[in-house]
């Protein structure tokens, strides 16, 4: 059960990165140059107020791991963390194949 609920949540996951792709593509047309909506936009749009916050997390965060790892996370385009997401849930909710199967590897 628990194994549907991780994959349903991937392949929502999934469709949020489509969809966050779709968005990026008919803004790149429209400009007529190449953009992608940065994670760190997409949060801030979400949930302003939770955003406003981080600066008091960056606080009690390790400055080695705030400055070089999660603010460059935070650059990273929106539907590429979501596949990237998405891609891992489902990769581990799958079914293991019995080592005598057919096709099974030795």
């Amino acid at each position: 059960m628990l194994r549907l609920l991780f994959r349903g949540i991937g392949l929502l996951t999934l469709a949020g990165a489509f969809a966050a792709a779709v968005l990026d593509g008919a803004r790149t047309l429209a400009d007529q140059r190449l953009e992608f909506t940065p994670l760190g936009l997409t949060l801030a749009a979400l949930s302003p107020t939770k955003f406003a916050t981080l600066p008091a997390l960056a606080a009690k965060i390790h400055t080695k791991l705030w400055d070089p790892v999660l603010v460059t996370v935070m650059y990273i385009p929106t539907f590429f963390i979501l596949v990237v997401i998405g891609l891992a849930l489902i990769a581990f909710t799958r079914k293991r194949r019995e080592p005598g199967a057919i096709g099974a590897r030795r």
